[in-house]
């Protein structure tokens, strides 16, 4: 029989669909099961609507088999059929869908879950066979017809022997290449992983001859292997069984199945909503953070599925960076997508998704820290970085929505606390919430410029993130006191911590001082801060010397400075030791001030610019 011509617009289609539209080769096993689901939906269609059609749901099924020797990769359904009409027109003329046109014909609603509307799908199969040929009986007629086609060539359509309703689409599939194996198309394995992939959720049973291997009877040793029918996909999504019916097993298997993460979560938000854009969603807060989380390797996202059907592994847009951590997916019956089904047509309905999205892990993560303060503490150790960036990123826009998932460390608490925690326990004369950012804990607390708010009884948060300071300063205040560190240049503790303004004496040494250091520090003064210790760096404007010392460790830092400040304890022994020498001993007051220098330089854990002047100034003091 002669070969019938695709069109010409079907004939360049075709050939964008094998090298253009998919960006996977094996996205071809999801289309055609997924076009063996609506043949079969038709079906059940068709029963609710025609009395003299019956529906048992254990006659409908989707059948994977493979022959290696011939190279023939088969799909088989139980569904409506084509009749020869139906093949040349659905089939003939490439992005008709029959699926599509299904629906109006027969005025379903968008309710009706008929996976295929694009009528691309099928063609799919020509990005890994040579030849396709579909065998397919339509449900009513006495014949079966045989479509075979080898690409842009035609197709031809001849009457053909089958017993039951439904279609056979027989792949013959490509020779491998030095870039593609084929091969793998016709591994057990690996069809069962892409089923599972992809397919898992289809409604109906996939079925597979799977290998079977058991000992011998009688035989510790040897094993005998033979074909077992088996389904090989789950059928009913976990997100769609009622959440009564399922155990915290349930979800801790679901989250290991899918691969989200080896570590067992923290915990789990099983979401249904309905609405303009309805969706199910499984969400995990995982416990341990991934290795390669803070690497530009790390992909965020959830897996998106539209009717059961995976359609994006990771879909970046369901998550704001700051929730990056989340694991799960979504399912949604409203996303329109575009024909290769593999990315949306528009972003409406998933803007509308990751907005809720956002709002319930927010709820989800305030309830465990309300409710399950250790379990929070365990997630803020691995994710709390993350909070924190959030707080800086954008300009500060999403600041309120993180801000009350803070956790600092507190001077006076010995643990982590939050903000609104901190402000319960304020004096009502304190103004500002102190903090003091450094390396650690254990240098915070030995920092001299605490001792006059410690001193005060205020309690002072730790910062030993990089981000922290950072994050700060974006958010600027929490609930309309502002954060002040113990470092700035005005503490404002109330007036009994005022000192009196230096005399012209102390001014002058202290102006010979900066003369002596020059630019590396912008003034020296009187402390109005220090008790036991007799020197401290501070810094006036807003950038702080622990946010330089981050500055400078990053690619292009442009050698960014704070305004550094030298503090100098005056009711200190070592400032009497200063008047002196600058009565007496300028020489040995330029020594005095490089060595205090170098000090609240260490202090800081800032590098000594110069370490073997340093050491020499501390031997020539020793003389």
């Amino acid at each position: 029989m002669a070969k019938k011509q695709f069109k010409a617009e079907s004939k360049r289609l075709l050939d964008l669909m094998i090298n253009s539209i998919y960006t996977h080769k094996e996205i071809f096993l999801r289309e055609l099961i997924s076009n063996a689901s609506d043949a079969i939906d038709k079906i059940y269609y068709k029963a609710l609507t025609d009395p003299s059609l019956s529906f048992n749901q254990a006659d409908y099924y989707i059948k994977i088999s493979v022959d290696k020797g011939k190279r023939l990769l088969t799909i088989s359904d139980t569904g409506i059929g084509m009749t020869k009409e139906e093949l040349d027109d659905n089939l003939g003329v490439i992005a008709k869908s029959g699926s599509f046109n299904f629906k109006k014909e027969h005025e379903i609603k968008d309710g009706f879950d008929i996976i295929g509307q694009f009528g691309v799908g099928f063609y799919s199969a020509f990005m890994v066979a040579d030849t396709v040929t579909v065998i397919s009986k339509a449900l009513g007629s006495d014949e079966a017809y045989k479509w075979e086609s080898n690409g842009s060539d035609g197709y031809t359509i001849v009457p053909h022997h089958k017993d039951v309703v439904g279609t056979d689409i027989i792949l013959k599939l490509r020779a491998n290449t030095d870039d593609e194996n084929y091969d793998e198309y016709l591994q057990e394995y690996r069809l069962k992983a892409l089923v599972k992939k992809y397919s898992d959720f289809i409604r109906y049973p996939i079925k597979m001859d799977v290998t079977v291997r058991k000992p011998k009877e009688g035989s510790d040793s040897e094993y005998e292997e033979y074909q077992e029918e088996q389904i090989i996909n789950s059928m009913v999504p976990l997100w769609k069984k009622n959440k009564n019916e399922l155990t915290q097993e349930d979800y801790d298997n679901f989250y290991t199945e899918k691969h989200f993460g080896f570590d067992k979560p923290l915990r789990h938000l099983h979401v249904s909503v309905e609405g303009t854009t309805s969706y199910n969603a499984i969400l995990y807060i995982p416990e341990k953070i991934p290795y390669d989380f803070y690497t530009k390797d790390y992909e965020k996202g959830l897996a998106l599925y539209a009717k059961g059907v995976l359609i994006m592994e990771k879909c970046p847009d369901l998550l704001p960076d700051y929730f990056s951590f989340v694991k799960g997916m979504v399912d949604s019956d409203d996303l329109s997508l575009n024909i290769s089904r593999e990315i949306l047509q528009h972003d409406r309905q998933l803007k509308i998704i990751a907005k809720s999205i956002k709002s319930k892990i927010k709820n989800e993560l305030l309830s465990m820290l309300k409710k399950e303060r250790d379990k929070y503490e365990v997630f803020f150790k691995a994710f709390g970085r993350q909070l924190k960036y959030g707080v800086y990123s954008d300009f500060g826009q999403h600041k309120e929505d993180l801000q009350d998932l803070l956790l600092f460390y507190s001077s006076k608490e010995k643990k982590l606390v939050t903000l609104a925690e901190y402000l319960d326990r304020m004096p009502a004369e304190q103004k500002y919430i102190y903090y003091a950012a450094g390396e650690s804990i254990e240098r915070l607390e030995k920092l001299p410029q605490t001792e006059l708010v410690a001193d005060k009884d205020y309690e002072i948060l730790y910062f030993t993130d990089d981000v922290d300071e950072f994050a700060i300063k974006m958010l600027m205040n929490y609930k309309e006191k502002e954060f002040k560190s113990v470092s700035s240049a005005d503490l404002d503790l109330g007036e009994d911590t005022e000192t009196k303004k230096e005399t012209a004496e102390e001014q002058e040494l202290f102006d010979y001082m900066k003369n002596v250091l020059g630019d590396k520090v912008k003034i020296v003064r009187a402390s109005k801060r220090l008790k036991n210790h007799p020197v401290c760096l501070t810094n006036e404007g807003d950038l702080s010397i622990e946010m330089e010392k981050i500055l400078s460790t990053m690619p292009n830092n442009h050698n960014i400075k704070a305004e550094k400040v030298l503090e100098i304890n005056t009711n200190h022994d070592v400032f009497h030791a200063l008047k002196s020498a600058y009565e007496n001993d300028k020489d040995k007051l330029k020594l005095y001030t490089n060595l205090l220098y170098n000090q609240a330089l260490l202090i800081e854990g800032l590098p000594v610019s110069d370490p073997v002047e340093f050491t020499n100034n501390i031997c020539s003091l020793m003389k």
